[in-house]
């Protein structure tokens, strides 16, 4: 018996063994999201240093990937330190302050519909001015140090995050206040167990487009008035024609942006997870 059952032993070890068959190209790179954008950023720069060689395009109007290397080499890292600083500070502290004053407006909104109906039309407002033709008239207020660039900075970033927080407040089931209601509970327990809870998703929404903002808004108030920071450099650069460091310095800025984007991503995924989908936990 042991001998005639061998054969059929074999065939199914064997078709257990059997490996299974192998995706796509195409599927293996969909399953590996960071692989396939750094291949799509290496051939980019491949054609682009190719391009620039082939047609002896200049230097002051494109320069190749190499001749941005030679860029970043030619400035010294104490200076590319104290530029950056500059810029980071001016960012954050916009954003901060961003982020301070829009929490307690997007409750007033998403509590208060005579709020929301006196002072939404304003903010939009505001928000149509374009900043670029306020700033020097901030920069004459408040003078030249951190502060106007701060208070760009701060309306650049301010309106995405009172929009995406008041979304996300007024997205609670009108069941659950109805209960918190019925159950005679506190307004600051409302907002801070039921509604905060359910438009965590949308601040966080709202936190990485303002992040991204707030860098934009610090370089655009050093293009007006300042002594230091990317965006000086670049324009500096620029008014030099020294286009490989004005690109290495728009490199720095990216850089900068994506940074600051997977930071808010990072503590989104860390406190609170669950808010979201499953498949990016």
């Amino acid at each position: 018996m042991s001998a005639k059952a061998d054969p059929d032993l074999k065939a199914v070890t064997g078709s257990l063994t059997r490996k299974a068959p192998s995706l796509p190209l195409t599927e293996r790179l969909i399953a590996m999201p960071v692989v396939l954008p750094l291949l799509t950023f290496a051939v980019i720069l491949v054609l682009w240093e190719s391009a620039t060689r082939v047609f002896a395009i200049p230097s002051f109007i494109l320069p190749a990937p190499t001749r941005i290397i030679e860029g970043f080499s030619a400035v010294p890292p104490a200076r590319w330190g104290a530029h950056v600083w500059a810029t980071l500070r001016v960012a954050l502290i916009g954003y901060l302050v961003a982020i301070v004053v829009s929490l307690p407006i997007a409750v007033g909104l998403a509590k208060s519909r005579l709020m929301s109906r006196a002072f939404y039309p304003l903010l939009v407002v505001i928000q149509s001015v374009p900043v670029v033709a306020v700033a020097p008239i901030i920069i004459v207020v408040l003078g030249t140090d951190d502060a106007p660039r701060v208070v760009i900075t701060f309306m650049i970033a301010f309106f995405p995050l009172v929009v995406s927080m008041t979304t996300g407040l007024m997205a609670t089931p009108p069941e659950l206040i109805e209960l918190s209601r019925s159950l005679r509970a506190p307004q600051y327990r409302e907002i801070t167990q039921i509604r905060l809870p359910y438009a965590i998703p949308y601040i966080f929404s709202g936190l990485k487009i303002s992040v991204t903002l707030a860098v934009i808004g610090a370089v655009v108030a050093e293009f007006v008035a300042a002594d230091v920071g990317i965006g000086f450099f670049i324009q500096f650069s620029t008014s030099m024609f020294r286009l490989p460091q004005a690109w290495a310095g728009l490199v720095v800025l990216v850089a900068m942006s994506l940074l600051l984007f997977q930071a808010v991503s990072l503590a989104q995924r860390v406190f609170f997870p669950w808010s979201l989908p499953k498949e990016r936990r």
